[in-house]
Formats: structure tokens, C-alpha cells, sequence
């Protein structure tokens, strides 16, 4: 039996793994009072009586989100992890650089920082998985921001690590 609760504005909710359910959508003991005993997890809800714009979102409420340590923790245990310092010369403030860089190493999956420098130049570190941070390499050299300029990139301090140095990759001010 499913209950709605009398507190509609005030929504009480139950964990199913990560996801949040509401109080009024939990199920409820014939009396209609506590909890049903022994469900443990939660049953599936049936889709009907959840109405369709919600029954269309199910999925994605029900889904676990990776956390950023997850992500890096699956990192550290993959194969070879490197590390290197990177500084792009070019027409590379003022064009979005450090959000674009920010946006494909979180797509490519490798972590550090981005920065301007005062000498007009961006500047950072990666740390990844070797093919990964390779790839960030070659976009860093080739690729840019779509406004952006690219006349050269430096990479210097390129080393095996044992284990990542940071858990996301951020713009640093």
C-alpha cells in the first residue's frame, strides 16, 4: 500500500542507495502507518502512481552519482598514472581557455588545475593515466578553446606518480 502524507510541503524521505525517495511515495504497513516491516530495500514503484513527468525522471533519480574521490580513485588503481606541468603561449586569455581546458580534462578524465599567468600565458598541471594525459597533451598543443590561439605549449616536469595528487581538475584564480 502506498500512503500520501498529510505534510505535502514538507517532503520526509528514505535513501535507496544514493537516491532520495519522498515519504509520501514510501511504502506503508496495511495500517497505513510505519514503514512496512521487511522490505529492507525498497520495492519499485509502480510508474502509474507516480504520474508521467515523474515516471520519466524514475531512471535518473534512481541512478548513483560517482563522486569525484570514486573517480579518482579508480584512477590510482588503473594502469601507469603521469604527471606534467604544462604552459600554453598564445592568444589564450580572454577566450574562455582555462573553462575549456577545465571542461575536456574533466571529459577526458584526468585531474590538476588551470591558471593565468601575468605574462599572458595559462599555465597548470594534469595527472591521469598515461593515454589520458596524453590526450589532454595534444588537445592542450593543437586544439584550445574554439576563440583561442595556440603558438606553442611547454611541458616540462613529466614523472611517473605513485598516486594522484588532487581528486577533480579546477581553475585556480
Amino acid at each position: 500500500m502506498f500512503q500520501q502524507s498529510s505534510e505535502s510541503t514538507l517532503l520526509r524521505c528514505c535513501t535507496v542507495g544514493r537516491s532520495v525517495i519522498p515519504a509520501r511515495f514510501r511504502p506503508r504497513s496495511a495500517e497505513g502507518g510505519a514503514p512496512a516491516a521487511g522490505l529492507g530495500l525498497m520495492a519499485p514503484l509502480p510508474l502509474v502512481f507516480l504520474g508521467a513527468s515523474v515516471s520519466r525522471l524514475l531512471p535518473q533519480l534512481l541512478r548513483p552519482v560517482p563522486s569525484a574521490t570514486a573517480a579518482a580513485a579508480a584512477m590510482s588503481t588503473a594502469k601507469t598514472l603521469k604527471s606534467v606541468d604544462y604552459e600554453v603561449f598564445g592568444r589564450v586569455q580572454g577566450v574562455c581557455f582555462r573553462m575549456y581546458t577545465e571542461g575536456e580534462a574533466k571529459k577526458t578524465g584526468v585531474v590538476g588545475w588551470v591558471k593565468n599567468t601575468s605574462q599572458g600565458t595559462v599555465k597548470g598541471q594534469v595527472q591521469g593515466p598515461e593515454d589520458k594525459v596524453n590526450s589532454m597533451k595534444n588537445w592542450l598543443s593543437k586544439v584550445g578553446s574554439p576563440s583561442s590561439r595556440i603558438d606553442r605549449t611547454d611541458f616540462s616536469n613529466e614523472k611517473t606518480i605513485s598516486e594522484l595528487d588532487y581528486t577533480n581538475f579546477s581553475i585556480k584564480y
